[in-house]
């Protein structure tokens, strides 16, 4: 009995310090992940406890579990809507990205490592994909607004790769351990199997699920526990039939979580709290089963690896992906950057030793050297390259808090919450009155808190710097009460910089454009010819005959050497809502 107390200890106060170190990961802007496998070192056979852990069986068990978790929470909060910008050049990324990758990288192991080339390839799928943990976790919880076309491709990729990354890691173990047995057109087979089975399984139970939920009446934090249930045994009887259960329990979170009912709000919320603690006791599960001075004597090669990996072999395999797609120069240079590895290499790299390849032991440690080098360089400097690239878009239109409130099994009122930022527009003004100005029968004033008390709302009412106004909207009006609330003039000089001056419409002509007129009349007669059509067409017309690709806020079209179009906002159809107009600099006069 003491055993198992100890255990029940240990474990609990694990999780409690991995979650307790979260709070320092921001300030220190250190990934939360990576604080998660520190404490996992630390509890281990050469750390403070010095628990000796060295379970592989285990450990894989909880990590395949784990992952099933993550990217069934990750499935549930995909858009279908990031499908429109991210969805293709994501299968080409999770597929000949992937191949790509692990090519090349595996060229340069076998080189590196002096060994034969399918222990070289062995180790370049283990660290090919990306991970899901990982990309989700500091994507979606870094504080920095990418632009739709760039986190879409991200997040799908994360979600998508992992099928083909573990059946070229089965494969080349099998390829290993006995070489004679395998064949090129039998892993192609076991490749279509994994695939098509995965898929076709995602989509039924996804479908089912999602039409069974608003069907049934349960406690509230029940929901969840069934979908998570009803996941795992997804992922498990895909495995079973010999498809790809990572990718059935994505495709069937991403059906549950866009067919928005009563139920899914509940779901949303507990899963939250489930993928958290996945990813907590996975990262420290894997944190107790390295030996760090084992990792230590294989640093160099893990830092060779993953320099090549991040600087050559993932910017290859991205940029032959997405070219195709009329990705700019600076989303691709993003997308190569941002490979982040993670829990999935680690997992990986327990089969090799639990299969009895030779040397699988140094496998394992240089993945999780490579693994550590990845979070610190590429999780670290996401911010500063997604400046760097000019990918990052400013977030000026994020409410403080947002709620769902399900009013009955098909209907829901979203409850946003807006602060009063020092020199807003909102300063002084009724809550009412913002409200009344944008739509006078789409947005209530539901709360206004001041003081951390609730303020009885009168007509003498004005707001005051600090305020925070939760609104009732039944429409898509949330940007427009941001710019009122987050007004500031640091806020506004950063926006204009990003996006211009000038708004314009998407149906107006580019001729109609007072800043053009005048252009246009200083024109030659050839010249006025070869731009006739131009300036005929509407600024939406001419952004996407330029663009040739699905627009996003962020993307850029030059008029000519002094004036730029930035789109500003696009709605759920792909359809611009609203165009920055901005001034270049003037060119210097020699």
């Amino acid at each position: 009995m003491d055993t198992l107390n100890i255990l029940y200890l240990v474990g609990a106060v694990l999780i409690f310090a991995s979650i307790m170190a979260s709070t320092l990961s921001a300030r220190l802007g250190v990934p939360l992940l990576l604080l998660f496998l520190v404490v996992g070192m630390l509890a281990g056979e050469e750390g403070i406890l010095g628990i000796e852990f060295s379970q592989y069986e285990i450990a894989n068990f909880v990590g395949q579990a784990a992952l099933a978790c993550i990217l069934l929470d990750g499935g549930l909060r995909t858009s279908v809507k990031s499908f429109r910008v991210g969805l293709k050049p994501a299968i080409t990324l999770a597929t000949w990205g992937v191949l790509a990758t692990v090519m090349i990288l595996g060229v340069f192991v076998t080189w590196l490592l002096d060994v034969d080339w399918r222990f070289g390839l062995l180790l370049a799928a283990i660290v090919g994909s990306t991970d899901a943990a990982a990309v989700f976790s500091l994507l979606r919880n870094g504080g920095v607004k990418l632009n739709d076309r760039v986190q879409a491709t991200l997040e799908l990729e994360s979600g998508a790769n992992d099928p083909l990354a573990i059946l070229l890691v089965t494969g080349l173990i099998a390829l290993n351990v006995d070489p004679a047995g395998q064949t090129a057109l039998g892993f192609l087979g076991l490749l279509l199997q994994q695939l098509s089975f995965g898929l076709g399984m995602g989509l039924f139970f996804g479908y089912f699920l999602s039409r069974l939920l608003p069907k049934i009446h349960l406690a509230e934090g029940m929901y969840a526990i069934l979908i998570l249930s009803a996941g795992l045994a997804v992922f498990a009887a895909t495995n079973l039939l010999g498809g790809s259960g990572f990718l059935a329990v994505f495709v069937a979170g991403i059906l549950i979580g866009n067919h928005k009912v009563r139920s899914t709000e509940h779901v949303m919320r507990v899963m939250d709290s489930f993928a958290w603690l996945s990813q907590a006791v996975l990262f420290v599960v894997l944190g107790l089963l390295v030996t760090p001075s084992n990792v230590l004597e294989v640093w160099p090669y893990s830092v060779a690896i993953a320099a090549f990996m991040i600087l050559v072999a993932r910017p290859i395999a991205v940029y032959t992906s997405v070219l195709p797609f009329k990705f700019k120069s600076r989303e691709i240079g993003f997308i190569s950057w941002v490979g982040l590895r993670g829990a999935v290499p680690i997992t990986l790299a327990m089969l090799p030793v639990i299969a009895g390849v030779d040397n699988a032991f140094m496998l394992f440690d240089i993945a999780f050297g490579v693994v550590v080098l990845s979070l610190v360089l590429q999780g670290t400097t996401i911010p500063f390259m997604s400046n760097l690239f000019k990918v990052r878009i400013p977030n000026n239109k994020d409410p403080k808090e947002e709620h769902e409130v399900w009013v009955s099994d098909r209907a829901s009122i979203t409850l946003y919450e807006f602060e009063v930022k020092l020199g807003a527009f909102a300063i002084g003004r009724h809550p009412r009155d913002i409200s009344t100005r944008i739509s006078p029968e789409g947005i209530h004033v539901f709360a206004l808190v001041r003081g951390q008390q609730i303020l009885a709302i009168n007509e003498d009412t004005k707001l005051k710097f600090g305020d925070s106004v939760w609104y009732a909207m039944s429409g898509d009006y949330a940007g427009q009460i941001a710019d009122v609330f987050n007004d500031t003039t640091l806020d506004r000089r950063a926006i204009d910089d990003f996006y211009g001056d000038w708004k314009l419409s998407p149906s107006v002509k580019l001729k109609d454009v007072p800043f053009f007129s005048d252009r246009m009349k200083s024109e030659s007669l050839e010249d006025s010819l070869n731009t006739k059509n131009m300036w005929e067409q509407t600024v939406a017309e001419y952004i996407k005959d330029s663009l040739k690709m699905a627009p996003v806020a962020g993307d850029t079209v030059a008029i000519n050497e002094e004036w730029l179009l930035v789109i500003k906002e696009v709605d759920d159809q792909g359809r611009l809502r609203t165009i920055g107009l901005k001034q270049l600099e003037a060119p210097a006069v020699a």
